[in-house]
């Protein structure tokens, strides 16, 4: 009798524990995911239906999967079906703004450029940059990029070296995080030891030890000089933070330094070369548009045997015109995502906190309104960023706001730079085996990479 009253109780303590988890599991999964839809439904924002658990995980999977093989002609710039194919889908369905699912994550994509200036303009912190996951924090850490409020605001105010072994493990890295994108995120996943898992710590201590590496070598050489100085490069700027320079106190820690190494390794690294790929295809594919380029390079600039300067470089409009045009047509970021973190209004509409608002850059810079928004056209840039559409922030390839790339001066100064280098020296066109197939692997990159023809000046001809 004893025993038989001894195991109600254990199955009335168990269920005591597991009904309220079974309840929250339900109501996460199933009660609020569908109360969620109605509140938009009953806004009109509609989309494709919630499924359990998955969201429109696979559906978006499959259709990135389908539109992998189909290239595009090579005077085509229409890479929407390509690059974000369920986006596609979806708005010529629902509109331009419309609910999808992230698993349980309702996410709400805000195709108004009106929406777009409210979130990236927002300074209370009420629009953050959601979770992304172990995957991806692997290759940027807690930087520039994912860190909010005061520490954002430390780290920018601070604001990196060499090693091809960085490059390397990050570009495995990225492949990795973006097979977690396309994929259900089950929470705490991402911790267990799967083969993926393992093979991502491996290439982070990789990271972190090349990193620690170099900055062991910084403050080597500013020990043995007998110096306090670290240099005047970004590195050196950290490392004097991290010493506390004249005031005594600390800025940044070391660890702060690795994730800020990361991110502008990454960032600064992969978006600046894409840039320029992207850039030498377009100039590859419009002889007049280079021949025009080079002209103002040799006439601004000079020769080969003439040396590059910051001033000269301002100089050069056309360049910089088909740079912004690049960055319209073929930015590294298809998508900026915010997390709402509480209960708002977004220009007439009711946001549930938690609700993650996606804004497709890829599809603004293509907007149907614009009767050329889908041709290369770089003299839309003659009067300046600000006046090539009817929106003034219309461009969003360095985003805009407060949290607007910090780099974005720099990047431009070195594609600037080198696309100078190049025209100078070189006549180039894209050569006959590429496959126009931009794909996303986080950042807009050629699928089959871009063969180039080079073909070598005669400088004499030039300076004649």
């Amino acid at each position: 009798m004893g025993g038989g009253t001894g195991m109600v109780g254990a199955v009335l303590a168990v269920a005591m524990v597991m009904v309220p988890c079974l309840w929250a599991a339900l109501a996460h999964l199933v009660w609020r995911p569908y109360a969620v839809a109605r509140t938009f439904a009953r806004q009109g924002v509609r989309g494709p239906p919630y499924r359990f658990f998955v969201g429109n995980t696979v559906e978006a999977k499959a259709m990135r999967t389908a539109a992998v093989g189909e290239a595009l002609d090579r005077g085509s710039h229409d890479i929407i079906p390509r690059v974000l194919p369920h986006y596609h889908a979806w708005a010529s369905r629902y509109g331009k703004v419309f609910v999808s699912w992230s698993g349980t994550t309702p996410t709400l994509c805000a195709g108004r450029l009106d929406m777009v200036k409210r979130v990236l303009s927002d300074k209370t912190g009420l629009y953050v940059k959601p979770d992304p996951g172990p995957t991806i924090m692997s290759l940027l850490e807690m930087g520039l990029v994912f860190t909010e409020g005061d520490d954002w605001a430390r780290h920018r105010r601070v604001h990196i070296a060499q090693g091809k072994e960085v490059f390397l493990a990050q570009r495995e890295l990225q492949h990795i995080a973006l097979a977690a994108v396309n994929s259900v995120r089950i929470p705490g996943a991402g911790y267990l030891p799967t083969k993926a898992n393992v093979r991502r710590w491996r290439l982070e201590r990789t990271v972190r030890d090349t990193l620690m590496g170099i900055i062991g070598e910084r403050l080597a050489a500013a020990t043995e000089a007998g110096r306090r100085g670290y240099g005047t490069d970004l590195l050196g700027l950290m490392l004097e933070a991290n010493a506390g320079g004249e005031g005594g106190k600390s800025v940044m820690s070391m660890d702060e330094i690795v994730d800020e190494c990361k991110t502008f390794f990454f960032a600064g690294h992969d978006t600046t070369a894409h840039l320029l790929t992207w850039a030498m295809y377009l100039l590859g594919t419009h002889p007049e548009w280079q021949r025009r380029l080079r002209e103002e390079v040799l006439q601004e600039c000079g020769g080969t045997d003439t040396p590059l300067h910051g001033d000269a470089l301002n100089k050069l409009k056309l360049v910089t015109m088909v740079l912004y045009e690049t960055l319209r047509l073929y930015g590294a970021v298809n998508m900026i995502v915010r997390e709402a973190r509480e209960d708002t209004e977004l220009c007439g509409v009711k946001v549930p906190k938690g609700t993650v608002v996606a804004i497709p850059i890829a599809m603004l810079h293509r907007d149907e309104e614009g009767a050329d928004a889908g041709e290369f056209d770089p003299l839309r840039f003659r009067d300046g960023v600000g006046r090539a559409a009817a929106h003034p922030s219309a461009l969003l390839s360095f985003s805009f706001g407060p949290r607007s790339c910090i780099g974005q001066d720099f990047a431009m100064l070195e594609a600037k730079a080198t696309l100078a280098l190049i025209l100078r020296r070189f006549a180039f066109e894209v050569a006959p085996e590429y496959v126009h197939a931009p794909a996303d692997f986080l950042t807009l990159q050629p699928l089959k990479g871009l063969q180039i023809v080079l073909r070598l000046l005669d400088p004499e001809k030039q300076s004649s």
